[in-house]
């Protein structure tokens, strides 16, 4: 049997900051399942935003080390409602600009850019995402 990613985990440090830009970006309202938890369903994989001290734990948020990919119907959209949501475009160069829609050498057209939290988040063409098959 073949496992399916269901759920990714973003810490955030302000559940309802963090609900806000993900429901701007996204364009979909999500839902609060904790104090501390908004999970939001992408074609069926869960983007969990994670608050660890609204839900009572000690532990301090940290930001995720490696992008994580949205793939999307308009691009130039997302690209406007990220700005719109505050979200730091990519200041990196590697294959292009980062933080800006450019055709990358395998295909994808995407863009960079990381959440109010640190957290590094990419969106793809959908019509241009590379699988690997």
């Amino acid at each position: 049997m073949t496992p399916k990613l269901f759920r990714v985990i973003l810490m955030v440090s302000d559940i309802d900051r963090a609900a806000r830009f993900y429901e701007t970006v996204l364009g979909m309202a999500g839902r609060r399942i904790s104090p501390g938890r908004h999970y939001f369903n992408c074609d069926g994989t869960i983007l969990a935003c994670f608050d660890p001290r609204a839900d009572g734990d000690a532990m301090a948020p940290r930001p995720t080390p490696e992008h994580v990919y949205f793939a999307v119907d308009d691009l130039e959209a997302a690209y406007e409602a990220v700005r719109k949501a505050g979200g730091a475009l990519s200041d990196d160069e590697i294959h292009g600009p980062m933080g800006k829609i450019v055709t990358r050498p395998w295909g994808e057209r995407s863009f960079y850019a990381d959440d109010p939290f640190g957290n590094p988040i990419c969106f793809v063409d959908r019509g241009t995402m590379f699988t690997g098959e």
